[in-house]
């Protein structure tokens, strides 16, 4: 997946009254990917969007530095014939001056089987960066 490639996650343009139109990888998550310690995510739905694409992409790197340090798993293995389909954050909500929770829905198929990942999120912040604690699947 190049740069200018739209970006796993999804994300449109904004502009007005035209049609939206997604954002390139380097416009939108690859910022965070590539540049992590420069660039964390600003809040907590952008770094939940980062984690998405770190997935499709499989930048174990990155899921690991932006996973909290209290619930990190030791190893993190990807399904190799596992294929993205989709992302819809659903709702981003501040909870406390260092906490937020994104719920979504992500779409993948795997062995010909489509599936539906519904989750809750917990996220922390912590010395300006966010972290993803855990989550409830529904």
């Amino acid at each position: 997946m190049g740069v200018d490639d739209p970006c796993p996650c999804g994300r449109e343009t904004s502009q007005g009254a035209g049609p939206r139109r997604p954002l390139s990888l380097a416009a939108c998550c690859g910022r965070y990917l590539q540049h992590w310690l420069e660039s964390p995510a600003p809040d907590a739905e952008a770094l939940m969007r980062s984690r998405y694409s770190a997935f499709v992409l499989q930048q174990a790197d990155y899921l690991r530095a932006t996973w909290h340090v209290s619930t990190r798993p030791d190893i993190l293995d990807f399904e190799p014939d596992a294929r993205w389909l989709g992302l819809e954050v659903r709702r981003h909500q501040v909870t406390g001056p260092g906490s937020a929770e994104v719920e979504f829905v992500a779409r993948f198929r795997l062995g010909g089987k489509a599936t539906r990942l519904h989750e809750k999120s917990r996220f922390v912040r912590e010395d300006g960066r966010w972290f993803y604690v855990d989550g409830d699947s529904t």
